[in-house]
Order: C-alpha cells, then structure tokens, then sequence
C-alpha cells in the first residue's frame, strides 16, 4: 500500500479485519464540518477494522498513512475461529477488551478542556509519534489550535522542540 491509499470508505460492505504488516493507516471519520478526526492509528503489528466481523459496513475510512503493507483476514474465517476455537476467542475476546479500556482512556483526554492539557496528556500518553497534524486529529483540535498550545508548552519549559514538527517532554 502507498501513502494515500484508501483499504475502505465508511458504508461499504465489509469483508474482513486487518494487520499492519509495515507502515501505518488510520481509521478516520469526517464530521458534519468537514473536520476529519482520526479513531484509530494501525502500526506494525496492529489490528484495525475488528468490528467488521460483526457489522456489515465499515463505519470510517481506513487511509494508509505511511507506505507499508497490510494483511487482510477473511470475516469468515474469523468467525470460524471463533466459533471453533475457544483459545482464539479467548484472545479475541481479550485484544477487544483492552481495546475498549484503551478508547475509554481517550475519551478522557478528549475531555480535557484546555487545547495545552489536552497536548500534554497526549504526548505523555505516547500519542505524538507522527506530525503535528496527525496528533491534532487525533486529539480533536485543529492544526492551529494545536501548534499555538505546542509553542505555549514549549514557552512554559514543560514540552521541548526537538525538530521541525517534533516535540518531547523535559
């Protein structure tokens, strides 16, 4: 896959779930504004597009964001396995649960107010591995709002530039 490619659009059909072989792709849905905020970043290793095997239609766009590959595994043979298998569905069951303790820990970093404590929790959380615009719409701020909390950060002695667009804690 190249960066730009698109493995799904929100209401299609589904098929199957995912593995990040190498590279990224993110699960992004566009809101009634236009603003495109990131649910879920797929790295090496990773799994996206779970649900699918109970849904039938995806519901976000799967955009590959880094050059990489990606295996896709049959909703069928998910099922199956599930269903023969009580060490996969263990397991499944298990990956789903820490998904679900990890997406509640995000909803509490979208809760926080403050644009520079949302930024803060996010980078003390491992959230910025990518750009600056990645982190925002992950974090649900806009590209602006997020380089002028990052600078404030900085100015503050509590965040410090590393490089063009990177950023760390001191």
């Amino acid at each position: 896959m190249q960066k730009g490619d698109v493995l799904f659009r929100q209401d299609q059909t589904t098929s199957g779930l995912y593995r990040v072989v190498s590279g990224c792709v993110t699960l992004q849905r566009t809101g009634l504004g236009g603003d495109t905020l990131t649910l879920h970043r797929a790295v090496s290793g990773g799994l996206f597009a779970e649900a699918s095997v109970f849904s039938e239609t995806y519901h976000c766009n799967a955009i590959c964001t880094a050059a990489g590959s990606v295996t896709k595994i049959a909703k069928a043979d998910v099922v199956a396995a599930i269903q023969s298998n009580p060490a996969f569905s263990e397991g499944f069951t298990r990956l789903l649960a820490v998904q679900v303790q990890q997406y509640r820990a995000h909803i509490e970093l979208l809760a926080i107010p403050s644009a520079k404590d949302r930024i803060l929790a996010a980078v003390q959380a491992g959230y910025f591995d990518a750009t600056v615009t990645e982190l925002a719409t992950r974090i649900n701020l806009s590209q602006e709002a997020c380089y002028r909390a990052l600078r404030a950060l900085c100015d503050d002695g509590r965040v410090v530039q590393t490089g063009r667009g990177q950023y760390s804690l001191t």
